[in-house]
């Protein structure tokens, strides 16, 4: 419930607080002096959009604080998880618009994004105005409100049904991709089964081209090979043409060896000499063996290598198309063979998906025909319902319908088109609301609305802007009856100029402008006792100054206290 609004720097207002109690609280004043920026005020907190042209002139800012108490806990849930702080479900709402145009919303102390202070705000205030009626004008709002009479049954469906039909979107949206890319993916299924089995059937090992290619150097190179190997074992061990007269290594280090163990039986300090020319003597005669061994094995093999230029000539086939190695070749497969496998099962994909939109269109449907059931039945109550409240709102001859008409498919809401249909006098076939009613009628089905609608403890303030247009008299006391009514389940605010609808507040404030002759201020003042009367009188075009004009404002105050007491 809001406990006190204050607003500074908003349009003609300077500085003015209200102060609202539980029930019905009624706004009024002249002409000009600035009732309905209370309404604007309220609009901020509820998360209207912010414009410069609503600071007062010569102020930097303009800003609008409303205190609520008995916060609702899913409002006071979101607030914590925004960062404001509650003071014993006590939440204090800020909006402030600088003259620049620049807007920030607080919540509990802490700066929230404009669209956080605005879900918030729209749960704590709602406004029913000029743009509210409008909205009751589109259909999705009509539907709203005969979702809202058909109870929390209807609400439980619809949200199962919404889950459903936003994971058939899903799957229809994933099915519909899969099956336009199937050609695409057959294609490159083709290709890389092709290229998977190109390659196993030369079934490369890792690296082999590497080692192939040494092969081949090695053979083509063989009489050059034979030759520089020859060479190196005549060097290391001689050659038996020769007749020994050409010394080879093995027969130096063999002579320098003796010469050193000689010298060692004389001298042991040669002894380490003697050591390593042993080491030397054995390290050359290994290297000539294994070089004659060498020499041995190199012999020219024709059929190997014309096998080896073969086989890398089919390596060199996989190279040019699935990379520059056998490696590169080998890893190509390995991720072709994962793509493969993952192509195949988007196949099963299409399968299973097949099978989910058809098992959730099943589930769709019942549900959406159930939904359709409930809301006709809704709609027969509640037509009825508010055919009785716009009977006593003057509108004896009217007829309200809620449409519940088939959709060609079935949407985000259901398989129903909900349409409101009017006709305010006899014989009229009732038409869209938009349509055939007046401001004064929309005003009045609204209120009827929210009369039939309204939910006790919903923690919501209710904000009536022009809800008397177009009305008067007998018509202006029954709607002020019917505000006093909703007052007693939610907290009411209504901006008036009738005061049969004024008479019916628990609390009274008057919208006071004053003009230096330079600027003009409007403050708030709650007014009761004589104060309250004279305003009433002065409502009903009377002088708030002579006997009768305020035997008759005290005439409608006894009236309207009576009929609130009564019900």
């Amino acid at each position: 419930m809001l406990v006190e609004l204050r607003i500074v720097g908003l349009g003609v207002i300077g500085d003015a607080v209200l102060e609202p109690g539980p029930g019905l609280t009624v706004v009024t004043g002249e002409t000009g002096a600035g009732k309905t920026l209370v309404v604007s005020g309220l609009g901020l907190v509820a998360g209207a959009r912010a414009e410069a042209r609503v600071v007062r002139q010569g102020a930097d800012r303009a800003v609008v604080e409303a205190r609520f108490v008995d916060v609702p806990d899913a409002v006071a849930l979101s607030v914590d998880e925004a960062g404001g702080v509650l003071d014993d479900r006590e939440l204090l709402v800020v909006r402030q618009v600088a003259a620049n145009g620049r807007s920030r919303s607080l919540l509990g102390g802490a700066s929230v994004p404009a669209a956080v202070g605005a879900d918030i705000g729209a749960r704590l205030v709602t406004i029913h105005g000029q743009a509210e009626q409008q909205r009751l004008a589109a259909p999705e709002r009509q539907r709203e409100v005969l979702d809202r009479s058909a109870g929390p049954e209807l609400a439980a469906e619809l949200a199962a049904y919404r889950a459903d039909y936003a994971a058939r979107q899903l799957a229809r949206t994933e099915l519909v991709r899969l099956k336009e890319q199937a050609r695409e993916r057959a294609r490159e299924q083709d290709l890389l089964a092709f290229g998977l089995q190109e390659i196993a059937a030369v079934a490369p090992e890792p690296d082999e081209d590497v080692a192939l290619a040494a092969e081949a150097g090695r053979l083509q190179a063989v009489d050059d090979l034979r030759l520089f190997a020859h060479h190196a074992a005549v060097a290391l061990s001689g050659d038996e043409d020769s007749g020994g007269d050409v010394p080879s290594a093995l027969s130096l280090v063999a002579e320098a060896r003796k010469a050193l163990e000689s010298a060692a039986d004389a001298d042991s300090q040669a002894a380490e000499l003697a050591s390593q020319a042993r080491e030397v003597t054995a390290l050359v005669g290994d290297l000539a063996a294994t070089t004659a061994s060498y020499l041995a094995d190199l012999d020219a093999d024709p059929v190997r290598l014309e096998w080896v230029a073969s086989r890398r000539s089919q390596l060199q086939g996989l190279t040019r198309k699935y990379g520059e190695t056998v490696a590169e070749v080998l890893d190509w497969a390995i991720s072709s063979a994962d793509r493969l496998t993952e192509l195949q099962a988007s196949d099963d994909r299409i399968e299973a998906l097949t099978a989910e939109v058809a098992n959730l269109t099943k589930r769709v449907t019942a549900s959406a025909e159930r939904i359709t059931t409930m809301r006709v039945a809704a709609a027969s109550e509640l037509s009825a319902a508010v055919r009785h409240e716009l009977v006593a709102l003057a509108l004896p001859h009217s007829r309200l319908e809620f449409a519940v008409t088939p959709l060609p498919e079935p949407g985000p809401y259901g398989a129903d088109a909900v349409s409101l249909l009017f006709s305010a006098n006899p014989g009229a076939q009732p038409g869209p609301l938009a349509k055939v009613a007046s401001g004064g009628e929309l005003s009045r089905v609204r209120l009827a609305l929210e009369v039939v609608l309204a939910d006790a403890g919903g923690g919501e303030t209710f904000v009536f802007d022009e809800v008397d247009a177009g009305i008067g008299g007998a018509v202006a006391l029954e709607v002020g009856s019917r505000l006093a009514r909703l007052a007693r389940l939610t907290q009411v605010i209504v901006v008036t100029h009738l005061a049969q609808v004024a008479a019916y507040g628990d609390r009274h404030f008057v919208v006071l402008k004053s003009d230096d002759g330079t600027v003009t201020t409007s403050g708030l003042r709650a007014v009761d006792g004589d104060e309250r009367l004279r305003e009433l009188a002065r409502m009903m075009g009377g002088h708030d100054d002579t006997e009768a004009s305020r035997a008759h404002a005290d005439d409608l105050l006894a009236r309207a206290t009576k009929d609130r007491t009564s019900r």
